[in-house]
């Protein structure tokens, strides 16, 4: 997938003006990329596009202007992007009551392994790969980075073939599973073909 660059970065100024329709498209175009497994789990999936938003927008948060700076956004974010023959998730986990936030993340220890947290194409199980530093033996961060790898035979079956394509989490304080159909199965269709 094509990376972010330089030449493609707003300054703070110029994005200023945009903004507004540039995050409406955004946001619509997340819809179309966006998972719910169960009731607290979402799942975004990433391409160059939400990578540039995410980009703009901590531009604009943190006022960042150096050349130096940015270059690190980008060489950080451009991380969250799929390789070859990958699909690449922010996951979030979703606990609305400020209060319960602590207790209950740590129910969630341990789902940010592949064991716990697959995609699964037809009887193929496909073990997520989580960036290592959001968790530890105690604590976990509501916002994980995953990515799933595809073989060949997996790529071509997701891209052509009738089997089912889920997003399985199998934790013991957290059981549920989504189908990846229609809007978002076509975005990620055309994410594993632009490789």
């Amino acid at each position: 997938m094509r990376t972010v660059v330089p030449s493609e970065i707003l300054d703070i100024a110029r994005y200023e003006k945009v903004r507004v329709p540039y995050r409406q498209r955004i946001i619509e175009l997340k819809k179309h990329r966006r998972i719910q497994v169960g009731p607290m789990v979402t799942f975004v999936f990433e391409n160059h596009d939400t990578v540039l938003f995410q980009i703009q927008e901590m531009m604009r948060a943190e006022r960042i202007v150096e050349d130096e700076a940015i270059q690190h956004e980008i060489d950080t974010y451009n991380q969250l992007l799929p390789g070859m023959d990958q699909l690449a998730a922010t996951m979030m986990i979703e606990i609305p009551e400020a209060a319960q936030i602590r207790e209950r993340i740590a129910l969630f220890h341990g789902v940010n392994t592949g064991e716990a947290t697959y995609m699964q194409i037809g009887a193929a199980r496909l073990p997520g790969s989580f960036d290592s530093g959001q968790g530890d033996e105690r604590r976990i961060s509501a916002v994980q980075y995953v990515r799933f790898q595809l073989s060949s035979t997996e790529r071509e079956s997701f891209l052509h073939g009738n089997d089912e394509v889920r997003l399985v989490i199998d934790h013991p304080n957290y059981h549920h599973s989504a189908l990846i159909t229609g809007d978002v199965r076509h975005q990620l269709e055309d994410d594993l073909q632009s490789d």
